[in-house]
């Protein structure tokens, strides 16, 4: 069966918030380097991008219920175009990182009405192609907005508008279309500390998955600056990252449903070790080797996030799965707040391989605690199946609830 006209709208609209919004934080990170910024200021831009991603997954659901999806999503997608084009009014990085707060909104605000929306614009016939397409979208246009650094020169006005540009055409599939605007979700209740009870091993993987995105999403531009990397290169080795998550997604399902996903987060916890070890004695022979380094680091980091968010909902009951979404939503922030500032500051202090010093060390934490955690119970009897998650909106859990019957 042919997929809605509807959802066509919707994908077009992520495609120009994906390439805005992801184009951003390199560009960002470049600029603020050419400015002179300090790598600790740099930092601190990636930590406010999460305080506004990890305010507007909040808010959202409740401003859908107010205004409704329409208005709530040019509220937000307004909120990004202002974050972008005001970058070159004052160069200073707590303005700059006001503005990235902004930013912050703009993406958990307007992905988490797109998800609602796509809940509402697809049924059982084409939810599985929808969810494949949206995941196609999603990772192509990330692994594009990368590459935009290559031909965006840094510290540009031009570059801001441009980005600010593609935030507002978002805005045009949606508000065009004909389609009814869905029924507003209930927003979810934030039960952090009953989702640590229920899954410790859970709520640490996903910090840990915080923790690492957002400290190589955010400031692995100053990384590769300092290791020789022009802007076009610094993208490719963005993008490499992200390529490596993407062709992890399949085999990792597969291995996280067939085998104790205690055991999955544990290899792959090792595997990073690996990867930051390998990252910190050759990144820097050539650059050919750095592109693959940082896929292999994405093949074995990216699916972290989704193997913990599966391990979790095997210990939960239906009537809190939506609920454990939102809950696992709020400790990824937490350590996506935190990580862009620490690791910046190690860098400033250390030097750029401390980046993958500090990230080691999260992944040693997370292995210690799979270990811990097999001796304290056995795995579930009864096992969600694993899926890869886009974004960390609980929207998508309602997509999957009534997919797979969880």
């Amino acid at each position: 069966m042919r997929l809605p006209v509807s959802f066509i709208a919707l994908m077009i609209s992520v495609a120009f918030l994906q390439l805005s919004s992801g184009g951003l934080s390199p560009l960002d990170a470049l600029s603020g380097l050419q400015v002179g910024f300090s790598s600790t200021q740099i930092g601190l831009l990636g930590s406010a991008h999460f305080v506004g991603f990890f305010v507007g997954c909040w808010w959202s659901p409740r401003l859908m219920g107010t205004v409704g999806h329409a208005r709530a999503f040019a509220t937000f997608a307004a909120c990004g175009a202002i974050g972008a084009i005001a970058h070159p009014l004052w160069i200073d990085a707590w303005f700059w990182a006001g503005l990235r707060i902004m930013t912050g909104l703009c993406v958990a605000g307007c992905y988490t009405i797109i998800e609602a929306w796509l809940h509402a614009s697809v049924d059982n016939a084409t939810r599985g192609r929808a969810l494949g397409s949206y995941r196609l979208v999603d990772l192509s246009m990330s692994m594009l907005a990368q590459l935009l650094i290559g031909v965006l020169p840094a510290a540009s006005y031009v570059s801001y508008n441009l980005l600010a540009i593609l935030c507002c055409a978002s805005l045009f599939p949606l508000m065009v279309s004909r389609a009814r605007q869905p029924e507003s979700p209930e927003a979810p209740r934030l039960r952090p500390l009953k989702a640590f009870r229920l899954s410790p091993l859970g709520v640490a993987g996903v910090v840990v998955a915080g923790l690492t995105t957002g400290s190589f999403r955010m400031v692995g531009p100053v990384y590769g600056q300092q290791v020789g990397l022009d802007a076009g290169q610094t993208g490719l080795f963005l993008a490499a990252f992200v390529f490596g998550g993407a062709l992890a997604q399949i085999p990792v399902g597969w291995l996280a449903d067939k085998f104790d996903r205690r055991w999955v987060l544990i290899w792959l916890s090792l595997a990073a070790l690996l990867a930051c070890a390998m990252t910190v004695l050759f990144g820097t022979v050539n650059t050919a080797l750095v592109f693959a380094l940082a896929a292999f680091f994405g093949l074995v980091t990216f699916p972290i996030f989704s193997v913990a968010s599966a391990h979790a909902n095997d210990f939960a009951g239906a009537d809190f799965m939506i609920e454990l979404s939102a809950s696992l939503m709020f400790w990824y922030g937490i350590g996506a707040i935190a990580s862009p500032l620490l690791a910046s500051s190690l860098i400033e202090n250390y030097g750029p391989s401390a980046l993958f010093v500090f990230i080691s060390l999260a992944h040693i934490v997370l292995a210690t605690v799979g270990l811990a955690r097999m001796l304290a119970r056995p795995t579930a009897t009864t096992r969600t199946p694993y899926r890869y998650l886009p974004r960390t909106s609980f929207t998508l859990g309602r997509l999957f609830k009534r997919r797979g019957g969880h």
